[in-house]
């Protein structure tokens, strides 16, 4: 007798405003999978969280924020990731690893090589299944986030966020990695619909629960 098929793991990336979590959401709900996001899923999230958006708390050096998001990913892959997906359970991330490797790399500078250890580090090996880019203009994403106070990164301005969405279609294009890239300029509806439209190729005919 054999257990339950391994869960998989699809995580949606972008810069701040792109429209992600969104639809991160209406991926979750379609798939009937566990929603979940980075960084601040879990107990010790929330706190590493708030050390590093909060413009209220200490200042944060780059390489610190590097080993911050780090352990924010370790304890969610221990926590959330690993046991959903080890029950035969779909996860959908807003947010994982690529994140590091685009904002602390390419955002920040930090070398990848080295993040990309400290990305296998944290998660154990564990990569996503799918990773879709919700990928938009520097326009869009501020016009969506309106008037609402900017966490540090959203802060960072222009240049700091046309660093991370080159980081990201970087990623996206490398040979043999596993990415969706979807105009995140449309409408929630349209969006969604580009998204299922890749994603489906991943859940096959029968989805992700055999039926």
């Amino acid at each position: 007798m054999t257990g339950s098929p391994r869960g998989r793991l699809i995580a949606l990336e972008g810069i701040d405003g792109c429209g992600k979590s969104t639809q991160a959401a209406l991926l979750a709900d379609r798939l009937g999978a566990v929603l979940t996001f980075e960084p601040g899923a879990t107990g010790l999230g929330a706190s590493l969280r708030k050390l590093l958006l909060d413009h209220d708390q200490a200042p944060v050096a780059e390489r610190s924020e590097a080993l911050l998001m780090a352990a924010d990913r370790a304890q969610h892959v221990a926590e959330v990731v690993k046991p959903a997906l080890d029950a035969g359970t779909w996860v959908v991330s807003d947010r994982f690893s690529a994140s590091t490797l685009a904002y602390q790399g390419s955002g920040r500078g930090l070398d990848r090589s080295e993040l990309a250890r400290l990305v296998l580090f944290a998660t154990g090996g564990l990569a996503p299944d799918l990773n879709v880019l919700v990928d938009v203009s520097l326009a869009v994403a501020r016009d969506r986030r309106g008037s609402t106070r900017a966490d540090r990164f959203e802060a960072q301005g222009d240049g700091f966020q046309q660093r991370v969405a080159e980081g990201f279609r970087h990623l996206a294009a490398e040979s043999g990695a596993p990415w969706l890239v979807v105009d995140g300029s449309g409408s929630v509806e349209q969006v969604a619909a580009a998204v299922w439209a890749g994603v489906g190729r991943l859940v096959g005919p029968e989805g992700p629960d055999g039926s």
